[in-house]
């Protein structure tokens, strides 16, 4: 994270998961905020004396729930490039479902692991300050970039270089905070998953014991991985944007990834190929034995 701090409101009627999501936050170097419940949110939304960078949104609440807050939330002008994470105990396809429909930037399922809940601030905050730019630029009047974008080609390695791309690339898409995630997610996985040959169990435990940095780092410095670079490729035909995500791994059975799996609600990984595919993209297609991916968007 950067030098600047930003700030968070954190929503939760739940007295000790507040203290422990402001611990956690805190310790992370941001700027906590707490409400109580929906309308104490809403209070110290309106009152403009903060300018949060994203709101962590329990779901079930009294008086005003998360659904009644992010409906607020999103349609208030001032607020509409403001993220906000549910992290619910609220599990079912139906309910995560309705809450992306809703506006939510990502579904955070109780009990939230630390890393897992460090990921998805950043990747918000990360989001939130380039819409605000991306706003900058607009009024400013500067060149809409996928009215001259045909096509370009890119190679990375590192995790590091996946969300510099990411950023890099969300820029290019109608909804920059919209594609940022699902693009920062197909490429992390093209390089863990992928070329870094991490399995699904091997990140789960990795993150339960605060290892998968190192982890990532050691494999990086294989001979067996070090040439592994993943190809992208993003085309242009002036009514869709497509993004072909290409690495160099033995590929997957993607296809128990593309819903929300109760069997999986608590483990801290595993929910990002289907929240891509339902907030990010219109099209999410695996090819071939796994290791190339399809992402479309209509322009």
């Amino acid at each position: 994270m950067s030098a600047e701090i930003y700030k968070l409101l954190v929503v939760d009627d739940d007295a000790f998961m507040r203290d422990i999501l402001e611990a956690m936050l805190t310790g992370a170097g941001y700027e906590v905020v707490m409400a109580v419940d929906g309308e104490d949110a809403w209070s110290i939304l309106d009152s403009d004396k903060h300018d949060f960078a994203a709101v962590l949104l329990d779901r079930m609440m009294p008086r005003l729930d998360g659904m009644g807050v992010i409906a607020r939330i999103k349609a208030d002008k001032r607020f509409k490039d403001l993220p906000v994470i549910f992290q619910t105990a609220t599990d079912t396809p139906v309910d995560i479902a309705e809450g992306i429909k809703a506006g939510a930037f990502y579904y955070l399922i109780k009990p939230v692991h630390e890393d897992v809940l460090f990921a998805i601030v950043e990747s918000a905050v990360s989001t939130y300050t380039l819409s605000r730019q991306e706003s900058i630029k607009q009024s400013q009047g500067q060149t809409d970039l996928s009215k001259v974008l045909g096509r370009c080609e890119f190679k990375l390695q590192t995790m590091m270089e996946a969300r510099s791309l990411a950023i890099a690339l969300s820029s290019f898409y109608p909804q920059p905070q919209r594609s940022f995630l699902g693009l920062l997610e197909l490429l992390v996985n093209a390089v863990e998953h992928g070329n870094l040959a991490i399995t699904y169990q091997e990140k789960s435990s990795l993150m339960k014991e605060q290892q998968w940095d190192i982890e990532i780092s050691r494999r990086l410095n294989m001979p067996k991985y070090a040439d592994k670079r993943v190809q992208v490729v993003l085309e242009n035909n002036s009514l869709e944007l497509s993004i072909t995500i290409t690495d160099e791994g033995d590929g997957f059975d993607c296809k128990q990834y593309f819903e929300i799996s109760a069997e999986r609600a608590f483990d801290p990984n595993g929910r990002g190929i289907a929240l891509s595919k339902m907030m990010s993209f219109d099209t999410l297609e695996y090819k071939g034995k796994g290791n190339q991916v399809v992402a479309v968007v209509k322009v």
